[in-house]
């Protein structure tokens, strides 16, 4: 019988790493980013066009390869930063694996341009597929440009599994962000498709995290810092009235590596208890220096996830540090030079010096007599007042003040344990059939056979649901004009994908704009939108929408309705009048599916008599 097993081609090979290591544009951008800081560049520039599917370019002023060096660079585990297995234990740069490039240039066309900075000319290598294709002298500036052209050119499956240019272009942003948070001595900037969105100056670290976030993120800051034997805290957590409904901007870095550490995120929002409301989440920027001989970072092809030897220390650590902040914050809140009038203290005027408060005491007054037989004199504060007038308890016909002290009922019963919703019924006109709302949730009616019980949230929320999905699918609706415009600002990964909504949302009856960079103007909403839910709805939309990546358009729509459902619907605890009662029933039942929520849940639930003798045995 014939040998089976064979050694796999090169080419071959690189493309199965690429599968690991190029998942989207977004895996390239990191790669190359990480590797213009491991030259020592202070000034990187990103292009993308197409969201990256057409163009990848990173330029840098960094430190340049040789001719041999440019060659070598997209051979297979080909690296300059680790030569022995010992310096996996000491690693201080981003990339060492030796993968990338060669992963890259197996999926993509790759050409290179790269000087030293005492070479007189530099070199620009031509790569296809993995197919070396030319090799030319080029006379550059020193540093080094990479630029990946038609990425999966040659894998069209892999091509046609990438999502729309606005998610393909959040990634992109957010692999951007996770870089520029953490090297704020480097010059960054980002242009797509010509527009620049992002130009970031060399500055401190909490300029670069509002640089990147937008201003109003300034006053929302809070400093943190640690120091120990086992590892240094610094950065900056927000502050707890400015938690948000969905998870934001939390970001951590460990030797100045991003990384996803669901553990010590616990950390930070066990420090935040009792101080956020329940399903809230804080912001937080954290930056972590350990030891790397206590650190192990490949464990991941991505190397987004690390292990840490003392991960149980670092958590209580890590607490101990944000509880701390919070609570000097709470106490010591920052000063504002700008005085209120409240604290402003007069001069005193030397021409009207205040006067000594004068004591009157009556030398003669003794506690124990009463020189005034018309009034009566307290034995414990020696105060006296006059004699209550006859036929007092007359002017209080409500009040029984001839019950004894131990008629009272126990101080327990004086304040309900939680308070007591009223229960209403009404009776529909021109019927007995009573409609009754029950604990400010359930609805309840009666049928032939029993009765008809409904939960008024979730039975809203269906009647929205299939309301806002038929709005998406048709035409436009109509917007209910604002006399003031309201301006929302969102982060760039957010901002791109709402742009993408703007056509949906505006077939509900959202008059939406862009107003500047990342930056969005409402002119008008749908009618029965609250103008102060606006900006939550809309960050709500985005954080929903996000999770589903736009996978196709009809669960697009899908996720957009069902989200604007959440938002619009009744809450339980909210008492509903007879008329709002029987348009909940009316409409639910003129719905689809009326017995389940978008979500799955029931709506209804009938009860025969069978099910209420059970209740009762």
């Amino acid at each position: 019988m014939a040998d089976i097993i064979r050694l796999l081609p090169d080419h071959v090979a690189n493309q199965i790493a690429a599968g690991e290591v190029v998942q989207r544009p977004a895996s390239v951008v990191k790669e190359l980013l990480e590797n213009a800081i491991d030259a020592g560049a202070s000034v990187i520039q990103l292009v993308l066009k197409d969201a990256g599917r057409t163009l990848i370019q990173v330029t840098d002023n960094g430190t340049g390869m040789s001719e041999t060096d440019a060659r070598l660079s997209f051979e297979r585990h080909a690296t300059s930063k680790i030569g022995s297995a010992e310096d996996l234990f000491s690693i201080h740069t981003l990339g060492f694996r030796g993968e990338a490039l060669a992963s890259i240039a197996s999926v993509a066309q790759v050409e290179v341009r790269t000087r030293r900075q005492s070479d007189e000319l530099g070199i620009a290598i031509l790569i296809e597929g993995s197919r070396f294709i030319s090799q030319t002298p080029v006379n550059i500036a020193p540093g080094t440009t990479f630029a990946i052209k038609n990425l999966f050119f040659n894998i069209p499956a892999r091509r046609n599994f990438l999502k729309n240019d606005a998610v393909e272009m959040r990634h992109c942003i957010e692999e951007f962000e996770r870089v520029v948070l953490v090297h704020p001595q480097i010059e960054f900037s980002l242009e797509h498709n010509g527009k620049v969105v992002f130009h970031l100056p060399v500055s401190s670290l909490r300029h670069r995290v509002v640089n990147v976030f937008g201003a109003a993120l300034h006053p929302r800051l809070v400093p943190i810092e640690q120091e120990s034997d086992i590892v240094s805290v610094s950065g900056f957590i927000g502050k707890p009235e400015f938690a948000r409904k969905t998870r934001g901007e939390q970001y951590f870095f460990v030797n100045d590596r991003y990384v996803k550490m669901p553990y010590l995120a616990h950390a930070v929002e066990s420090a935040y208890q009792e101080l956020i409301p329940e399903k809230s989440y804080p912001s937080y920027f954290i930056y972590l220096q350990v030891d790397p001989a206590s650190l192990d970072v490949n464990i991941h092809p991505t190397k987004t996830e690390v292990k840490m030897i003392d991960e149980g220390h670092i958590y209580a650590i890590l607490k101990a540090t944000v509880r701390k902040s919070l609570g000097e914050f709470n106490l010591m809140p920052s000063l504002d030079f700008d005085r209120e009038a409240i604290f402003d203290i007069p001069e005193p005027d030397p021409d009207n010096p205040p006067s000594q408060p004068a004591i009157r005491v009556n030398p003669e007054y003794n506690p124990f007599t009463n020189p005034n037989p018309g009034q009566t004199t307290s034995p414990m504060t020696g105060f006296s007042g006059r004699t209550s007038p006859a036929g007092w308890e007359k002017l209080f016909p409500s009040r029984d003040f001839e019950r004894l002290p131990n008629d009272l009922p126990p101080a327990g019963d004086l304040l309900p344990s939680e308070p007591v919703v009223e229960n209403k019924v009404y009776f529909s006109e021109g019927s007995e059939k009573p409609f009754v709302q029950l604990m400010g949730r359930y609805l309840l009616t009666t049928l032939r056979n029993g009765l008809l019980l409904v939960d008024q949230q979730r039975a809203h929320e269906r009647i929205l649901y299939e309301r806002f999905l038929s709005q998406l699918q048709g035409s436009q609706s109509s917007s209910q004009q604002l006399l003031f415009p309201l301006t929302f600002y969102f982060q760039p990964s957010d901002a791109e994908l709402l742009k993408s909504l703007m056509p949906e949302l505006r077939k509900i009856g959202f008059d939406i704009e862009s107003a500047g960079q990342n930056n969005f103007a409402v002119n008008g909403l749908p009618a029965g939108f609250r103008e102060n839910d606006a900006g939550e709805l809309l960050e709500q939309l985005v954080s929903d929408l996000r999770q589903s990546q736009g996978a196709n358009p009809e669960s697009h729509l899908i996720e957009m309705a069902a989200a604007l459902a959440r938002n619009q619907a009744v809450r339980n605890g909210t008492l509903l009048s007879a008329e709002e009662i029987k348009n909940i029933f009316d409409s639910l039942f003129a719905c689809n599916v009326p017995h389940v929520s978008p979500d799955g849940r029931l709506t209804l639930k009938m009860l025969t008599a069978d099910d209420l003798d059970k209740l009762l045995k």
